[in-house]
């Protein structure tokens, strides 16, 4: 995951099947604005966790956005970047399991889709349950996640999970006081807000009492 040797910049193709760029135009109290946009997909993501062994489950993965960020503003220059300076690592992100909205199934399908193919896990959909909707992104994209929970076992595991094709993704597995700790005061996480909520909604609705 961690083996990248080179990084650069470069225009974005009109032709980008993931992100679309346009300006916003709108009249509000009679004065004209424009905002700036991407238009992405929809997406959803999954709180895991294995009842087996108690763990929550997490994907990690080299995230580009992440890391042009820390370099950026750090000063540095992406496209002449001292990868001794800034490892790949720094741009490594823990997440909940998730994907995107890009096929013709129901949202509760390609949920377990993803279950199965980042993490792993075969479970019946009937076993994927809606928790909320909200939207992501709000300065710039807007579009809309789901989360989702799913309990799995130690049985439910048919595959190393990882992703498809040229994903690469590493399967992390926390125990609930790891996980709390993501989501105490004074935390720093290269994590996204979804992640961070769906650890403190289960934290909240379904951890085990102690």
């Amino acid at each position: 995951m961690e083996q990248i040797t080179k990084v650069w910049l470069g225009p974005l193709p009109a032709d980008s099947p993931y992100v679309k760029p346009f300006r916003f135009y709108y009249v509000q109290n009679g004065k004209e604005k424009n905002w700036d946009l991407l238009k992405v997909h929809d997406s959803v993501s999954i709180v895991l966790y294995n009842t087996t062994r108690q763990k929550l489950i997490f994907v990690k993965q080299f995230r580009p956005a992440v890391f042009h960020g820390i370099v950026t503003t750090d000063g540095g220059n992406v496209d002449n970047v001292d990868l001794k300076k800034y490892p790949p690592s720094l741009g490594c992100t823990m997440e909940l399991c998730a994907g995107i909205v890009d096929k013709d199934k129901s949202w509760n399908d390609i949920a377990r889709e993803e279950v199965l193919e980042e993490c792993g896990y075969d479970v019946p959909v009937e076993r994927v349950e809606e928790v909320m909707t909200y939207r992501s992104g709000v300065g710039s994209q807007g579009s809309k996640q789901k989360m989702y929970y799913c309990e799995v076992t130690d049985a439910d595991k048919s595959t190393s999970g990882g992703g498809v094709d040229d994903e690469l993704i590493e399967v992390v597995e926390l125990s609930i006081e790891e996980a709390r700790k993501m989501v105490q005061q004074g935390s720093d996480n290269n994590s996204p807000p979804s992640c961070l909520l769906g650890v403190m909604w289960f934290l909240m609705n379904k951890a085990p009492k102690q």
